[in-house]
């Protein structure tokens, strides 16, 4: 057992994130993601929905802060301002995580699989919301 740590994660996922480096790709998906086809280390957080994973996962990752955008959101096709509940709810994460406001730049659903695809890892949610899928860029401490 270690303390600060986030219980929702697990240990092979803390593994993942530590092995990750600066500019690493981080994908965390919703459910309806085809994650199991992205040739990536997959994680599963089933009884987790996004904003929740986001959480525990922000407080151990660090998020890019030489390129911008490092956060992506997918949307749907023609559709670059789309911005549902969900996308807020990673943004105050991601917001409250890193103390700062994070552009999370919109990235249409056919392209977000190509992007995701070169994630280092895809930590897939139990969300049941479509278009709740993220690409994060990791950062340095």
């Amino acid at each position: 057992m270690l303390r600060l740590v986030p219980p929702l994660l697990t240990p092979e996922l803390l593994r993942t994130l530590a092995e990750m480096g600066h500019g690493d790709r981080l994908a965390i998906v919703d459910r309806n993601y085809p994650s199991a086809s992205s040739g990536a280390r997959v994680h599963h957080l089933a009884g987790a929905d996004t904003a929740a994973a986001a959480q525990a996962i922000l407080a151990l990752f660090p998020v890019d802060t030489f390129d911008t955008p490092a956060a992506f959101r997918m949307v749907p096709a023609g559709q670059p301002d789309a911005w549902f509940d969900a996308h807020a709810e990673f943004a105050a994460e991601l917001e409250a995580a890193e103390g700062r406001e994070v552009e999370i730049a919109p990235v249409e659903r056919l392209d977000f699989y190509a992007l995701a695809r070169t994630a280092y890892a895809v930590v897939q949610t139990g969300e049941p919301r479509g278009y709740c899928c993220f690409v994060l860029t990791k950062g340095v401490l």
